[in-house]
């Protein structure tokens, strides 16, 4: 689901953990904002778009669509996109977006995903993984369902980010938990993620029988130069997120070959 944050100074410790992650209490609030932020429209989906390339006629999973705007920039692009949440209140707005036919369900990434195997060309999962303590049983799922030779890509928090902005400093080896507040339009929201330094993430790929392709740590979108010159120069300096494309070996016989 596409992170509404600003720069890591914006974090604090959240002490309400009853409601933590619940996307359907803020769903409206969380959409109109990272419409045209900085960090979401002019950092994290215009990476993911670049990585994704050229999408015409590809048929892409979008996992953790929210309220659907980069599933409606693939399809803008001519790709045939399904979208997945498990926010009830995302996905009405995904629809509102997409339109009443759009082919959205409700779905939590830890559990079997309703879809064929090699359903798909491209899965899509933009900050969505780092919700997860356990990868393994998820991406085993992303990769069932991708065709040989598909592609995952994926954004996560940046584990240096989510290192620094902890006191005491955790283990940066250990698989870690932290949560803050996120606070918009006059509400604020317990939120609860989980940090794994960059091998535990490579190696939870490499586990799933994924091969490693890229691995990104993009500049925003210059356009937003003069809209966000403040965020724009901070954003440019330090790290955010990460971007991974990972791919499902074309044959059973490369995939022995790694």
């Amino acid at each position: 689901m596409d992170r509404l944050t600003d720069v890591p100074e914006r974090l604090a410790r959240s002490a309400d953990l009853a409601r933590v992650n619940d996307y359907d209490s803020f769903a409206e609030a969380y959409s109109a904002e990272n419409e045209h932020n900085l960090v979401n429209a002019y950092y994290a989906r215009p990476a993911m778009l670049d990585l994704a390339g050229d999408v015409a006629g590809r048929r892409i999973l979008d996992a953790g669509c929210g309220s659907g705007p980069l599933s409606a920039a693939l399809r803008d692009r001519g790709a045939v996109v399904t979208g997945i949440d498990t926010s009830a209140g995302m996905l009405a707005l995904a629809k509102r977006r997409l339109g009443d036919d759009a082919d959205v369900h409700q779905v939590d990434l830890r559990d079997h995903l309703p879809f064929d195997d090699g359903a798909f060309d491209d899965v899509v999962s933009s900050l969505v993984l780092h919700y997860l303590e356990d990868w393994g049983p998820t991406l085993a799922e992303l990769r069932r369902v991708l065709r040989p030779g598909g592609r995952l890509i994926a954004s996560v928090d940046h584990p240096i980010v989510a290192y620094t902005i902890q006191e005491p400093r955790p283990d940066y080896f250990a698989t870690t938990s932290y949560t803050f507040d996120w606070s918009f339009g006059g509400q604020t929201v317990p939120m609860k993620f989980w940090r794994k330094p960059l091998h535990a993430m490579i190696d939870a790929f490499t586990s799933a029988d994924f091969r490693l392709s890229t691995i990104s740590e993009p500049q925003p979108d210059p356009a937003a130069r003069e809209l966000f010159p403040d965020g724009f120069h901070d954003l440019s300096a330090k790290p955010c997120f990460l971007f991974f494309v990972v791919e499902v070996p074309p044959s059973a016989t490369d995939s022995d070959d790694q």
